[in-house]
């Protein structure tokens, strides 16, 4: 049996026509960026391409555009820049991001360096703008908010505009993880009140090891990591050249079929919710499954059962791909905390599906009619 990949939330495959504009860069443009010989300067002339590149379907201006080795990279940059060197007190986030940025919060929070607010959820597991609202205007403190665009989990959407709107009343800096939504929704950074956002090459169909971190014009921050001049002495290290060449390619291509993927992928969403429903009997889907949601994203619980507890397990040996929450956290005994906020119900099991371009309805005829087996 040929392997399905369900999981396209924790890594996409690379796309052939990524590794060909990256080729190039793995082999005879080799050149250090920062050098000034002729490799060199091809070299650092295809990373302010890609930077332009990247800015342009962002709508933002290319000093905004830094790259990085990910999204870890870059929210962890961004939050403790905040804090740090922005003069933040209060960090006001959710109990449903993702770990870059819980434990990063936390452990300023931790350290004494700023207090920390958790904001609450609607039984949707959207985020209760009113008490967001509330939160902000009760504090006297410089605050930095950090909620993800999207749940990597559950697949719910943020309204960026509206908390980007609340943190311009209020005077506090936003931060959003956009990991999730970086290469699958269109952005307008000119027009989008917020502060930092991230992505990550590797959830579009582009290179691991590389990410994004935008920098408004109007925040000025110090490094994060240190060491040498490299992204306009904001990001020490050789840079990364076929990564970002990959990240920039990716992007474009992303961009470019955003209509015609985006609408194929959300059909295969909705088919396998409505096959689900018909075959497995006492399923629930977590989040606004068919509401503000990813459109990639597909979170099931289903009834816990002797069966059913070895789910994971068993689809693996279906050669069967697909997560018991963030890919982030499979290994560990104590499950998904984003599951755990918002359904916390011992007597079931929950799997993320994830979805890409290249997944079919034929494939998820075939991983029903294994879960009719499984539960």
């Amino acid at each position: 049996m040929e392997r399905i990949y369900f999981d396209n939330a924790a890594t996409t495959t690379l796309d052939p026509l990524v590794l060909e504009a990256m080729m190039p860069y793995l082999t005879e443009k080799f050149g250090n960026p920062s050098s000034i010989y002729s490799y060199g300067r091809e070299s650092r002339l295809a990373i302010e391409n890609a930077r332009k590149s990247v800015a342009k379907i962002l709508n933002a201006h290319p000093a905004e555009i830094f790259f990085t080795s990910g999204g870890t990279e870059s929210s962890n940059t961004a939050i403790t820049a905040a804090v740090r060197d922005l003069g933040c007190t209060h960090i006001i986030s959710s109990p449903l991001e993702h770990h870059a940025t819980l434990h990063t919060v936390e452990h300023l929070h931790k350290k004494g360096e700023a207090a920390l607010s958790w904001v609450e959820l609607l039984p949707n597991g959207h985020i209760d703008l009113e008490d967001l609202e509330h939160k902000l205007a009760s504090t006297q403190e410089k605050t930095i908010v950090s909620l993800m665009h999207a749940n990597n989990e559950i697949g719910n959407m943020l309204d960026i505009h509206a908390v980007g709107e609340l943190c311009k009343l209020y005077g506090a800096y936003f931060h959003s993880d956009t990991v999730q939504t970086v290469g699958h929704f269109p952005f307008d950074l000119r027009n989008t009140p917020v502060h930092f956002i991230t992505g990550a090459g590797h959830k579009f169909h582009g290179p691991k090891g590389v990410g994004l971190l935008y920098i408004n014009e109007n925040v000025k921050i110090h490094p994060f990591i240190h060491g040498g001049s490299q992204e306009r002495n904001m990001r020490a290290g050789t840079e990364n050249l076929y990564g970002i060449v990959g990240f920039a390619r990716a992007l474009e291509l992303a961009t470019r079929a955003f209509e015609e993927d985006s609408a194929y992928i959300k059909g295969i969403k909705v088919y396998m919710m409505e096959q689900l429903k018909k075959h497995v009997k006492g399923i629930s889907f977590n989040g606004d499954a068919l509401g503000r949601s990813l459109y990639t994203v597909l979170s099931v619980s289903f009834p816990k059962t002797e069966k059913s507890e070895m789910l994971l397990f068993n689809l693996d040996i279906n050669h069967i791909c697909a997560s018991g929450g963030s890919a982030c956290t499979s290994g560990a005994e104590q499950g998904s905390h984003v599951i755990r906020a918002i359904n916390n119900n011992p007597n079931q099991v929950t799997v993320r599906f994830s979805f890409s371009k290249h997944n079919t309805k034929e494939e998820v005829d075939t991983v029903v009619d294994k879960l009719k087996d499984m539960i």
